[in-house]
């Protein structure tokens, strides 16, 4: 079952197209990457996908339904979270209430409920909090949640945010960049708790991602961009013997220079 479809998205900022007529589609329960060089819209089709950015033209299907027109909120009540390149945590909150947040769209309280903190918010402030401790637990944070997030290393900072996004019990979550500034050994942990993620959540994982060692261990199915435009996809040996790939990375020079090059460890994405 395909989870999500992308049928020939477009997106133009003034006179620049920066998604140009991409289609794709995700596997339910899959681990996906989307890669291209810098500039390539990779991000740019994340904003399209969680409602961010409105598409000029094209289709979006998420587990049956249409994305198009939906704001943000909606678009994550749909079931689709998603992390992004730069940490964005509330840096004066706890790391336990940084999850918390993570949950308000599958919160049923009102405003005069959460104001007079009635039996029934009550509750559900509870479960949440509850909830969101099992998850620090989930991600390797047991014991952290009451720390300011801001006192957290790096890595630490980009397990809460995996977190945060696990908290609204998504079907997809969208990760961008999860491993950026990480050294190798946090890279490693990162990969291993991406499986988890889908594995013990059946939660579909899409990343996009610049390490390219990352990309080829933990990916099932990859999508290349360049300039806006899908040039390649397929299983990682394929696309790392891809010869448009390799020139998009490399140059043309470069890959003419070598057609053995391969698209392997290390390489940017």
């Amino acid at each position: 079952m395909m989870l999500l479809e992308v049928n020939n998205l477009v997106k133009s900022f003034g006179g620049i197209r920066a998604v140009r007529d991409i289609s794709l589609s995700i596997p339910e329960g899959s681990i996906c990457s989307i890669i291209g060089p810098n500039g390539a819209g990779k991000t740019t089709l994340f904003n399209l996908l969680t409602g961010i950015y409105k598409p000029d033209s094209g289709k979006l299907m998420f587990n049956g339904r249409s994305l198009i027109g939906l704001r943000p909120d909606q678009v994550n009540a749909a079931g689709i979270a998603r992390t992004f390149q730069s940490i964005r945590l509330f840096s004066n909150m706890t790391v336990l209430e940084n999850v918390m947040v993570g949950m308000h769209s599958r919160l049923n309280v009102s405003l005069w409920q959460t104001l007079l903190r009635v039996p029934s918010f009550s509750k559900q402030e509870d479960h949440v909090r509850s909830y969101s401790r099992e998850l620090l637990h989930f991600v390797g944070l047991a014991g952290k949640g009451d720390e300011l997030s801001r006192n957290l290393p790096y890595g630490d900072q980009r397990r809460v945010e995996v977190a945060r996004a696990l908290a609204s019990s998504p079907k997809l979550i969208l990760l961008d960049e999860p491993t950026a500034g990480m050294n190798p050994q946090e890279s490693d942990d990162a990969t291993a708790l991406f499986r988890r993620v889908r594995d013990e959540l059946n939660v579909t994982v899409v990343l996009i991602e610049h390490d390219m060692r990352v990309v080829m261990e933990i990916s099932e199915h990859i999508t290349v961009l360049d300039y806006g435009e899908k040039i390649a996809e397929g299983k990682p040996a394929e696309i790392r013997a891809n010869q448009r790939v390799i020139t998009a990375y490399l140059g043309r020079r470069a890959a003419g220079a070598g057609k053995e090059t391969e698209v392997g460890s290390g390489s940017p994405a």
